[in-house]
C-alpha cells in the first residue's frame, strides 16, 4: 500500500504577518517583516524584546491555551472545504507538533496554584491544558470528526515539517486516508525566557531588529509564534469529492545529526543526507528539485552549514537553484516553522513565485547561493523541497510537485 499518493487539499496560517493563507502568502511574497517588539509581557527585565506576534487573530479569553487556538484557527482554515459526510470519520487523522505547547496555561495554573494540595482536577480544564491533540480532534467534529490515527510530536524547530513526513506515512500505508498535518507554538514569558537563554536571538542592540539569512552581517535568529496546517488526502479520495488539489506530497525523511546538543554538526553532514533520503522516498533526483525553502535561521554558524549541505546534495546546480529563506519576514516559528513554511513551499507550486529572502545586503562567500534577494520572483515550480533542523540534532525534509 506504500504506493498511494497523497495531495494537498487544504492549507492554514496563523503568522506574525497574518491569520489565513492569503495574507500571509502576500505579506511573505512582498518582504514584509512581522517582527516587532513584545506586548504580551513586560519585557524590561529581558535582553531581547522584539518577537513575532500572531497578527490578525483574535484571542477566546475563554477557550483553550494560547498555542492551541492558534492551531485550531489554522486547521478550521485548512479543513474549510470539507463537508460533513466526506469522510469515513475512522479513516481521518491528527498529526500535530508543537514545542511548548500550552506553555501559557501552564503559567496560569502555576500563578494560581497556593500548594500541591489546592489543585483540584477541573482546574486543568479550565486552563486549557487537556490534550491538545485532542482539542484539536473535538474542534474537527463538525465535519464528522477525525477519528484515526492521533499522535503529537515535539523534535525541537523540525517539529512541523515532521509531521507533515508523520500523516503522509500514515495515508501512504493504508492507516488513513485523510490527515491533518501541523505545527503550533506562542510566545509567553516561560517560553521568552527559555530562548533567550541560547544566545541566538538578535540583539536590541542591532538596529534596525532584523533576521538576515545569508547575509555577512547576520546575527541571530528572532522568534514568533503561531501555526501551519496543511490537510493531506488519498489521491483518489480527493478526487472523489471533488477537492480542489494543491500540489503532491512526494516524500519526506527524518533523521539526526548525533553529533552535539546544540551545535550542528561540521560540514552539515546531517542536513545533505536527509535531503538526500527524501529525494529518494520521493522517487526524484537532485536535478529535479526547482526550489528548496531553507530553514536559514540567519546564524553566524546554521547559514552557513545548510549552505554547504545544499550544495553536497545539488552538486553543480547549487548555484543556480533559488534557495530562500521566509524566517526573514516571519521568524522562527519554533515547532510552527516547518509546518508554515511548507504552506510557503506549496503556495509556490501554486502561484508560481518564489518569496524574497528579505533584509539581504551584503554577500557572503560562505553563503554564496541564490538567495533570492529582497524581490520575490516569478518562476514556474514543479518540484520544491523544504528543509528544517532543530536543537538536539533533528533534521527533517518535505518534497512537494505540481500535481498534474
Amino acid at each position: 500500500m506504500t504506493n498511494r499518493r497523497v495531495v494537498v487539499t487544504g492549507l492554514g496560517v496563523v503568522s506574525c504577518v497574518g491569520t489565513g493563507v492569503p495574507d500571509f502568502w502576500r505579506a511573505v511574497c512582498e518582504g514584509r517583516s512581522g517582527i516587532r517588539p513584545l506586548t504580551r509581557f513586560d519585557t524590561s527585565d529581558f535582553r531581547f524584546t522584539y518577537g513575532g506576534e500572531a497578527q490578525g487573530f483574535q484571542a477566546d479569553a475563554g477557550g483553550p491555551d494560547l498555542a492551541t487556538q492558534f492551531m485550531l484557527t489554522a486547521a478550521e482554515e485548512a479543513v474549510g472545504g470539507l463537508e460533513v459526510g466526506e469522510l469515513n470519520p475512522s479513516r481521518a487523522g491528527v498529526a500535530l507538533a508543537t514545542n511548548f505547547g500550552a506553555a501559557d496555561a501552564c503559567e496560569k495554573f502555576l500563578a494560581q496554584t497556593v500548594s500541591v494540595k489546592s489543585v483540584e482536577p477541573g482546574v486543568f480544564q479550565a486552563l486549557g491544558m487537556e490534550n491538545d491533540t485532542d482539542a484539536v480532534r473535538r474542534a474537527l467534529s463538525a465535519v464528522g470528526g477525525f477519528e484515526g490515527p492521533c499522535t503529537l510530536l515535539s523534535l525541537a524547530c523540525a517539529s512541523g515539517n515532521s509531521a507533515i513526513g508523520y500523516a503522509l506515512d500514515a495515508i501512504r500505508l493504508g492507516r488513513a486516508d485523510v490527515m491533518l498535518a501541523g505545527g503550533y507554538d506562542a510566545i509567553s514569558r516561560y517560553v521568552w525566557s527559555l530562548l533567550s537563554a541560547f544566545g541566538i536571538i538578535v540583539s536590541d542592540k542591532e538596529k534596525p531588529n532584523l533576521v538576515r539569512p545569508f547575509d555577512k552581517n547576520r546575527k541571530g535568529t528572532i522568534f514568533s509564534e503561531g501555526a501551519g496546517a496543511l490537510l493531506l488526502e488519498e489521491l483518489g479520495h480527493a478526487q472523489q469529492r471533488g477537492a480542489r488539489i494543491y500540489a503532491e506530497v512526494l516524500g519526506h525523511a527524518m533523521n539526526n545529526n548525533a553529533h552535539h546538543m546544540t551545535h550542528a554538526d561540521p560540514g552539515g553532514r546531517g542536513t545533505a543526507l536527509v535531503m538526500r533520503m527524501a529525494a529518494q522516498d520521493a522517487g526524484v533526483s537532485p536535478d529535479e528539485i526547482d526550489h528548496i525553502n531553507s530553514h536559514a535561521t540567519g546564524t553566524p554558524v546554521g547559514d552557513p552549514l545548510e549552505v554547504a549541505a545544499i550544495k553536497s546534495f545539488l552538486g553543480p546546480r547549487a548555484s543556480r537553484v533559488p534557495v530562500n529563506a521566509i524566517k526573514s519576514t516571519i521568524g522562527h516559528l519554533m515547532g510552527a516553522a516547518g509546518a508554515a513554511e511548507a504552506v510557503a513551499s506549496v503556495m509556490s507550486i501554486v502561484d508560481g513565485i518564489i518569496p524574497p529572502t528579505a533584509n539581504y545586503e551584503t554577500p557572503d562567500p560562505a553563503c554564496d547561493l541564490d538567495c533570492v534577494p529582497n524581490v520575490a520572483r516569478q518562476q514556474r515550480v514543479n518540484v520544491v523541497l523544504s528543509n528544517s533542523a532543530g536543537i538536539g540534532g533533528a533534521n527533517s525534509a518535505v518534497i512537494f510537485r505540481r500535481f498534474g
